[in-house]
């Protein structure tokens, strides 16, 4: 089950991702490098020209699509960012848990004495031991 929601959750976390790298972050880079579009930077393989990348797509042409990977290579980048502070998150909330685990159980040994008679584990507090009624 966990799985599932996991994929789940991917799929909609990198749709979101797309969005932002298409929509938000590359048209203003786009802007700053003279009006470039990302997605429509493409090598030419075949001998005829094209104006856009849409055009060489339509025909069928050979081309090497640059634009749009690096337009992937920046989704890429930040959801791996994105899980790198995830997974570092979840473990230093583990890191917390073990700790205060670790703590109680330091408490709950220190709050504790073996009886010198039975040796059995009674409460430092006590006063006669509660297996073999000795006093200590």
């Amino acid at each position: 089950m966990d799985l599932a929601v996991g994929i789940i959750i991917g799929a909609a976390f990198t749709s979101i991702v797309n969005s932002l790298v298409k929509d938000i972050l590359m048209p203003p880079v786009g802007l700053l490098l003279s009006g470039v579009d990302f997605s429509d930077l493409y090598v030419n393989l075949s001998r005829e020209s094209f104006a856009t990348f849409a055009e060489a797509e339509a025909a069928g042409a050979a081309t090497i699509n640059y634009g749009l990977f690096i337009n992937n290579l920046i989704t890429f980048l930040i959801t791996a960012i994105a899980v790198f502070f995830l997974v570092r998150a979840v473990n230093h909330l583990q890191v917390k848990v073990k700790r205060k685990d670790e703590d109680e159980k330091k408490q709950a040994e220190e709050a504790e004495q073996v009886c010198p008679f039975c040796y059995k584990i009674i409460d430092k507090r006590a006063t006669r031991c509660p297996h073999c009624i000795a006093e200590l």
